[in-house]
């Protein structure tokens, strides 16, 4: 089933990602999200007057403004006053389904133009005390909530995100020294493309303010490309006894933001915009909470169907890494060709900073194909609580 309206991403841009606790740690996720947006904005050669919507996603609201985000975004570039902002939360699927509502709103003619994106600054994310506005008790024992931590566990299944990849390595047979190998391969494809100017297309870099002064953030900050596997199998697992998930192949707790401008095909021609790619199909479902790595795999059949496509179509693939037996499962399942999957690295070395995530790989996938000459690429994610997001997009060039 095709969109009912040609879609066009006309630009894609983003800050380096920052490790926890690390030089964007001062910069909110409206902050980090307004410097995406007007590079995106720069790169798309759209004026801030021409956009119709804002649609960001952000999961956590760590910080007093985060409620608007998306709205403050919008007034911060210039976007006219009357032009609607909307925050989303698909949890790791944010970034993701972000583009998707933009596309949705094209193809109901609501909008023509949409800056849309992902933002998150975890490093911010604050500790709480619950239960106590209307009063407490005479030595009541106060303890504080590390809203960070407790938002990484889903209470209804009562298990943290880790557990749920530790089912699925369970379930498909991963060895620890599996998800290691996997762990450094996303960490040396990271450092390849790094030095081969791979991320330069979307990057756009940042002033910090660090040890020394002022000085620009140009590149990823979390990645650790000088690992070893003997460094890695020294790693304890940290969920489970015996288990495989450690702090050395897990996704990075990180903080950035990505933007995309995304256009209809009348206003790429109206606006003599350069469309980059083609958003041809989308599709988001549920999976079982406690194996909810296995989210994509669903996903990415439901995407492949409505678009008349299968997977040897894609010449990319990313599937976002939270756990490397998540990931690792879900190649499995799917039979992904490694060849093609993840090229330059993923969030095991990069970081996952939530909503972010998705439109930090739409956008990489969108650099890359034109890079490459490919036709069409996939990008995937899991999502805590139990569910999967696929987007499917094609070169223009």
């Amino acid at each position: 089933m095709a969109l009912l309206r040609g879609v066009f991403i006309v630009s894609a841009k983003r800050t380096p990602f920052g490790t926890y606790g690390g030089l964007l740690k001062d910069h909110s996720a409206t902050d980090l999200a307004e410097h995406a947006s007007r590079a995106a904005l720069t790169a798309s050669k759209v004026a801030p007057e021409l956009v119709n919507s804002i649609i960001m996603g952000n999961v956590l609201q760590t910080s007093s403004d985060a409620i608007y985000l998306a709205r403050h975004v919008g007034l911060r570039v210039g976007v006219p006053v009357p032009v609607p902002a909307l925050i989303v939360n698909r949890l790791c699927g944010s970034g993701f389904q972000a583009i998707v509502c933009g596309a949705q709103e094209i193809c109901l003619k609501e909008s023509e133009i949409v800056l849309c994106g992902g933002s998150e600054n975890m490093s911010q994310a604050p500790y709480a005390v619950r239960n106590i506005r209307f009063g407490t008790r005479l030595g009541e024992d106060i303890k504080l909530e590390d809203t960070l931590w407790a938002g990484l566990t889903d209470p209804h299944v009562k298990l943290p995100m880790a557990l749920t990849a530790e089912n699925l390595a369970q379930k498909y047979k991963i060895s620890r020294e599996d998800c290691d190998r996997y762990a450094l391969q996303s960490q040396q494809r990271w450092k390849a493309g790094q030095d081969s100017g791979h991320f330069t297309a979307e990057l756009a870099p940042i002033e910090v303010k660090s040890k020394k002064g002022k000085q620009t953030m140009s590149q990823d900050e979390h990645p650790r490309p000088q690992s070893t596997l003997e460094q890695m199998a020294k790693l304890p697992p940290v969920f489970k006894k015996d288990g495989t998930v450690t702090a050395g192949n897990a996704s990075g707790v990180c903080d950035g933001a990505a933007a995309l401008v995304i256009a209809s095909e009348e206003a790429v021609k109206q606006h003599k915009l350069t469309p980059l790619a083609r958003i041809v199909a989308y599709h988001a479902c549920g999976c079982d909470p406690s194996i909810m790595g296995i989210g994509p795999v669903p996903a990415i059949k439901g995407a492949l169907n409505k678009a008349g496509l299968t997977l040897n179509d894609m010449d990319l693939v990313e599937v976002n890494e939270a756990f490397a037996p998540q990931y690792l499962a879900v190649e499995k399942e799917m039979g992904l060709d490694p060849a093609k999957t993840n090229l330059n690295g993923g969030a095991i070395a990069l970081g996952h900073p939530l909503a972010a995530s998705g439109a930090r790989i739409t956008g990489h996938l969108t650099h890359e194909l034109r890079r490459h000459g490919g036709k069409y690429a996939l990008g995937s994610a899991c999502i805590g609580g139990g569910q999967g997001i696929a987007v499917i997009i094609e070169n223009t060039k």
